[in-house]
């Protein structure tokens, strides 16, 4: 069972917790703590449970400020989401997991060779997306 910032074990598994095997494919990814010259303390946070939540609030749609208490503080979650973003992790990762699944599915590029849009988003985003699509006119 995965361990918080204070090393309690969590007494709830959520379906969108990372198996072992999907941890081994992203713990790479993941930048170091900085520490040393350049940065500051040795990182104490479960690096995978700070994951685990980003995991569960894109999974659920929920704020911020409802992350369930025994994900690391919303805080530190947020701030580790925004600097992974900042710096580029998340692409990595995202780009890292594209490439493994087409691997597994047999493609012969890892890299995809078209994208598809369809129009009806295309409308919709012209016109401001959903809110644009619902304000009536008069």
């Amino acid at each position: 069972m995965s361990k918080t910032k204070t090393n309690k074990p969590r007494t709830t598994q959520y379906d969108t917790d990372l198996t072992d095997a999907q941890w081994a494919i992203i713990a790479p990814l993941i930048p170091p703590a900085k520490t040393g010259k350049n940065g500051g303390r040795p990182r104490i946070t479960d690096i995978r449970e700070v994951v685990n939540a980003i995991l569960y609030l894109l999974k659920t749609g929920c704020q911020w400020r409802y992350l369930p208490k025994d994900f690391p503080p919303k805080g530190t979650v947020y701030e580790y989401f925004r600097a992974w973003k900042k710096n580029g992790a998340w692409k990595t990762i995202h780009d890292t997991i594209r490439e493994e699944v087409r691997v597994k599915k047999y493609r012969k590029k890892k890299q995809p060779s078209a994208g598809i849009i369809d129009s009806q988003s295309v409308k919709t985003t012209e016109k401001g997306g959903f809110v644009g699509m619902t304000l009536v006119r008069g």
